[in-house]
């Protein structure tokens, strides 16, 4: 049975996690963590990451990128293993975040859908065949609730598509300001937000006459919830600390 901290466990993904990890016979909530604590079934809940005594054996982090110092802190004093499946982080906290792989065992994705990995690598494919002649374009739709504008999976899929392109792409996330043709060595990245939309992605490839279009559309968050803890899951296997990723997951799966 691997015991799991939940860090934002009263967030709406948090919550999600929770669920799963009850009906998972492999895997139980041994505490949560949330800047505003309520009661939780099943599991104690503390405010801050120093204040939790409960031994476990990994975290998962669907909080907000202001909780990660503290966060990090807690994970290498303690020696546990840490999902980051949170996103927005700024330069210096992945700087952070690098930091403290050297110690810990650190899985980060900006999204933990294996649909969404397997886009990204078909992004890279269409990139190395067409490329050349196509303009590539990214349009990402969110719920309204969402603090971060691009997704950090809409980068994700940029920078797929931009390892196999023949040129050093430029990332555009505005053109309003600017009345001029789109430049060859562009990527345009668009977000939408509105309603209940969990996540849809669209990696575009625009050509003379034809257009391509490769979608992922999210059903609901718990598709993202389930990937955090199949990751926390594998990083109880890992033995050695360094930033960990989906590929790797993916890459157990294949070994096993």
């Amino acid at each position: 049975m691997q015991k799991i901290i939940i860090s934002g466990c009263c967030g709406h993904m948090g919550r999600v996690v929770a669920d799963i990890c009850a009906s998972d016979p492999d895997t139980d909530v041994a505490a949560g963590i949330d800047l505003l604590p309520q009661p939780m079934e099943g599991f104690p809940v503390f405010s801050t990451p120093a204040a939790c005594p409960v031994e476990a054996d990994a975290v998962i982090d669907f909080s907000h990128p202001a909780a990660l110092g503290p966060l990090l802190d807690f994970c290498v004093e303690r020696k546990l293993p840490v999902v980051l499946a949170t996103t927005g982080y700024s330069e210096e906290q992945l700087g952070q975040i690098r930091g403290a792989a050297g110690s810990i065992p650190i899985f980060r994705s900006a999204n933990m859908s294996l649909g969404i990995n397997v886009l990204m690598d078909l992004a890279a494919r269409a990139s190395a065949l067409l490329g050349g002649d196509f303009d590539v374009e990214i349009e990402e739709r969110h719920h309204r609730r969402k603090l971060d504008a691009p997704s950090g999976t809409a980068l994700m899929l940029a920078d797929a598509a931009a390892s196999a392109l023949p040129y050093e792409p430029e990332y555009v996330y505005d053109r309003h300001s600017v009345r001029k043709p789109r430049e060859r060595r562009e990527i345009g990245i668009a977000s939408l937000r509105g309603g209940t939309i969990v996540g849809d992605h669209t990696v575009v490839f625009a050509g003379r006459d034809e257009v391509i279009e490769i979608t992922h559309r999210a059903a609901s968050r718990e598709v993202f919830a389930a990937g955090a803890v199949k990751a926390a899951k594998f990083l109880t296997g890992v033995n050695e600390p360094g930033l960990y990723d989906m590929s790797h997951l993916i890459a157990g799966k294949e070994d096993i």
